[in-house]
């Protein structure tokens, strides 16, 4: 990457599956964007311009999830910029195979490849199967390594009994040692999988990660290891640990877990989507340093940051009620085995006597293939996909769009996905359904010349005759990304909001920003729901109404009576969604509203970021549609609030990477209030002046905060150097002013005003000091002798060749000038029709007038050339 950005002077885009992983690498990769002169820039969430801002110097890094690494793309093929990008590098590129988001970056690869024949792409993963079919869609070369930095021992424990993983076993492991380890009889039935023994042979010198089926497990475990500890465990790195629980306390408005407050003093803690991305931090960073040294935990910390252990023990081979797959397998226990620290990691897969068959199959077989979901996931695959390829201009009729399908993942297996439908049938299909939908127009009738020789198979085909151009809902479809099952629907709701949008407050527009997606997998309280929506306000209560859900629908549902009547459940959903944003955004305590609404922070807190990114869409939909206009300033300031859902003081910290609300207080609490603050701070000062901050944070966040601030300013001088250019196409001066005499008289043979940006602005600056100058010192004859008021007045080309441009020309600088000065023909000779009007005056009058004449003339021209 650092190759490409500063050798070859090309961008980087880096696309990884989580913000979580983002942030990491964003913070992490910031030093050195400031030391090696690059920029860093972060595109999850509701983060991201699009399209990038163009950097004549520095070169950018973008690091984006899968969906906003897919917008970036569409909007640099869209500006004629694709070029620009170097090297796009892909992490986990197996998420190719994950649904919706897998269907998202296989389009963004295969657009790339498309497009842009300098582009390179690098995708890296540890879990790919059928690399075959990879290598042939990303038209790429195959590199393995079976190199580990810290060796790997996989185990399986039956019973008391531990069997080391064995490939060359009959059948697949060989007997290793039996747990030693006294266990009471009370002990026995509250731990029957010896969990407490696996763990106390590496804690807490050493890290242990326990992977446990479900979220509730995760707490439990953590309780029940906590319990049959000794009072020893307390006493390592005690007041770090109570640090830790300071911390906590902090970031949550002095609110704390009652899990966490038991385990947390014995080294202890439980880590999955129910905590806030705040604490989850906190204990991630806790763990790093080994002030933690257990965590007990969800499947999804295998792909998410980085957190290895001494030992990684499987509390069973299931997540959630489904059986574990290979590659989930080989994810969780690849967090063993630190690099520096161990010789050699350790996994433990704990299964019982039913499960032992499955789990042998399971550690022997390959890993699973990679299969396209463009088909699968169709309104947000291949539809989206057909969409976009026709508002971007990269194919707009049947033959190319064919050809580029052809080109995919989807196009690679085709053979392997579709058993009853041909590819031709699918796309035909598609655009046919697109077209129906309102989102695509038939066009042009293409005739026989244009149909290619390979398209001629094909000639019965009324479809392939025709080219596509995309509709005006179509392009604020493709353009907001929103999902194509429910643009339709956000159109309606959004035409229904102008017959009477609420504005008295909020409501009405977190409804238009809530997720359809979200509500479609809501389960409402009915009972809270009813007291809500007792609590709303007359206006609140008529924005319910003007969705179409009464007061009457939402008690009867709460008593349990049988409703007759039909109401759209994902409406009803929606709403009670917003109630819950709603209260978020005006009590910004995440707790009292977890409480209020009996919901985990973390699914609240997931529910927020979803509307700040959903919001988002929904202005960039609304600002492709000129009836809709109304919504843009509106949803702009939204999708701040939603964001950050903090203070307005806090936000220009919160903007820093790895500055959360709670972090946020505490710098502003210290005085560093502003971006400018943080990236001029000594990282000493602020280790003193924030309590629980280590080195390595505070120089990570003071890298973040001179990044942003670099990009800003580089931001401010691009778009003062954009508006100062002249444009490409604009006609020149001569043609424009032939009929003004006195502009024709200025002008010289070559272009005075031939220069652009910045050069002019000078130029115009220094004009303007000199005719000040002028005219304070009431300047005299510009002929060399002296003369008189009664002297003759000269005539047009005497006034023109006289020394005018060595007495006063001179004192002006600047490029523009100098360009004059060193011309053939001098300073502009002057016409005599433009000084007939003087002939009359006296010299020093007369010189008076024309030089104030010139030099306003020339003023008025350049600033004309400038607007």
């Amino acid at each position: 990457m650092l190759q490409e950005l500063l050798c070859r002077r090309k961008d980087v885009l880096m696309i990884l599956p989580y913000v979580a992983i983002v942030q990491e690498k964003i913070s992490g990769l910031s030093s050195f964007g400031v030391e090696l002169g690059f920029f860093v820039e972060e595109y999850a969430g509701s983060k991201g311009r699009f399209p990038p801002i163009k950097r004549r110097e520095k070169k950018s890094l973008y690091i984006a999830t899968i969906e906003k690494g897919h917008g970036l793309i569409n909007s640099l093929i869209e500006t004629g910029r694709i070029s620009s990008l170097g090297l796009v590098v892909v992490d986990e590129l197996h998420m190719i195979a994950e649904g919706s988001r897998g269907a998202v970056l296989e389009m963004t690869l295969a657009k790339i490849l498309y497009t842009s024949k300098t582009t390179q792409i690098i995708g890296m993963s540890a879990t790919l199967n059928n690399v075959e079919d990879l290598q042939e869609f990303l038209q790429a070369e195959y590199y393995t390594s079976q190199f580990r930095p810290v060796e790997l021992k996989e185990y399986l424990k039956i019973n008391d009994g531990i069997y080391e993983v064995d490939s060359k076993a009959e059948d697949g492991m060989t007997f290793s040692r039996l747990l030693n380890y006294k266990y009471t009889d009370t002990l026995k039935k509250m731990d029957p999988d010896h969990l407490v023994a696996l763990v106390t042979e590496v804690i807490p010198n050493n890290s242990c990660l326990v992977f446990c089926p479900t979220k509730k497990n995760c707490e439990n475990v953590a309780e029940m290891i906590c319990r049959f500890l000794s009072k020893e465990y307390l006493k390592h790195r005690e007041k770090e640990k109570q640090e830790v629980i300071e911390n906590l306390k902090n970031i949550s408005s002095g609110n704390l877990c009652p899990v966490l407050k038991r385990t947390i003093p014995l080294g202890v803690a439980y880590h999955h989507s129910g905590l806030t991305s705040d604490e989850r931090k906190l204990l991630e960073e806790a763990y790093s340093t080994g002030i933690l040294c257990l965590l007990t935990c969800t499947s999804t910390l295998a792909a998410g940051v980085n957190l290895p252990a001494r030992r990684v023990i499987l509390r069973a081979p299931y997540v959630a009620k489904e059986f574990l797959k290979r590659n989930q397998y080989k994810q969780m226990i690849g967090r063993a085995g630190r690099a520096g620290i161990d010789s050699s990691g350790e996994s433990i897969l704990i299964l019982q006597e039913k499960d032992k068959q499955q789990v042998l199959e399971l550690i022997s077989r390959p890993l699973e293939n990679c299969y396209s979901h463009l088909f699968q996931e169709f309104t947000k695959g291949i539809q989206t996909l057909f969409l976009s390829l026709v508002g971007l201009k990269i194919a707009t009729d049947l033959g190319d769009i064919y050809r580029f399908m052809s080109g995919t993942l989807f196009g690679v297996q085709q053979k392997i996905l579709l058993k009853e439908k041909s590819l031709w049938e699918i796309t035909v299909e598609s655009l046919r359904h697109l077209t129906e939908k309102g989102l695509l127009q038939k066009d042009t009738i293409l005739t026989e010349k244009d149909l290619t020789l390979k398209d001629a198979i094909y000639e019965s085909e009324e479809w392939l005759r025709y080219s596509f151009h995309i509709t005006k809902l179509g392009r604020a479809s493709f353009k907001g990304t929103i999902d194509l099952a429910y643009c339709d629907i956000l159109y309606r709701d959004l035409k229904k909001g102008l017959e009477g949008l609420v504005l008295e407050s909020l409501l009405h527009l977190i409804y238009l920003a809530t997720p359809y997606d979200m509500a479609s997998q809501c389960d409402p309280d009915w009972m809270i729901y009813f007291r809500q929506f007792n609590q709303l306000s007359p206006a609140e209560q008529n924005v319910a109404a003007l969705v179409g859900v009464s007061e009457n629908y939402i008690g009867k549902k709460a008593s349990g009576q049988a409703i007759k009547k039909k109401v759209d459940k994902d409406i009803v959903n929606r709403l009670y969604l917003s109630f819950v944003l709603y209260t978020l955004l005006k009590e910004t305590n995440i707790w009292s509203v977890s409480e209020k609404f009996n919901m985990p922070r973390g699914y609240i807190q997931s529910l927020l970021a979803a509307a700040a990114a959903f919001s988002s869409c929904v202005f960039h939909f609304c600002e492709e549609l000129e009836e809709f206009w109304v919504y843009k300033a509106l949803l702009i300031e939204l999708t701040k609030k939603l964001t950050y859902c903090v203070k307005a003081e806090l936000i220009p910290l919160m903007e820093v990477t790895g500055v959360l609300e709670g972090r946020a207080k505490q710098l502003y609490n210290a005085g560093y209030k502003s971006l400018a603050h943080l990236a001029n701070a000594n990282p000493e000062v602020l280790i003193r002046t924030i309590d629980h901050l280590s080195r390595h944070q505070a120089k990570q966040i003071i890298s973040s905060a001179k990044m942003l601030l670099q990009e800003k300013a580089e931001a401010l001088q691009e778009e003062v150097e954009e508006l100062l250019r002249l444009p490409s196409d604009f006609p020149s001066v001569e043609k424009v002013y032939t009929s003004t005499a006195v502009v024709r008289a200025l002008l010289p043979k070559t272009r005075l005003f031939q220069d652009v940006g910045l050069e002019q602005y000078v130029f115009v600056q220094k004009t303007r000091k000199v005719l000040e100058r002028s005219k304070r010192r009431k300047v005299g004859p510009v002929s060399s002798s002296s003369s008189t008021e009664n002297s003759e007045p000269l005539t047009g080309p005497e006034l023109a060749g006289q020394q005018h441009r060595k007495t006063h020309l001179h004192s002006l600088e600047g490029p523009a000038l100098c360009r004059c000065r060193n011309s053939r023909a001098g300073f502009p000779r002057a016409s005599a029709q433009a000084v007939t009007a003087a002939h009359a005056l006296p010299r020093k009058t007369m010189t008076f007038c024309w030089l104030d004449l010139v030099l306003e003339v020339m003023l008025l021209v350049t600033f004309l050339e400038l607007l």
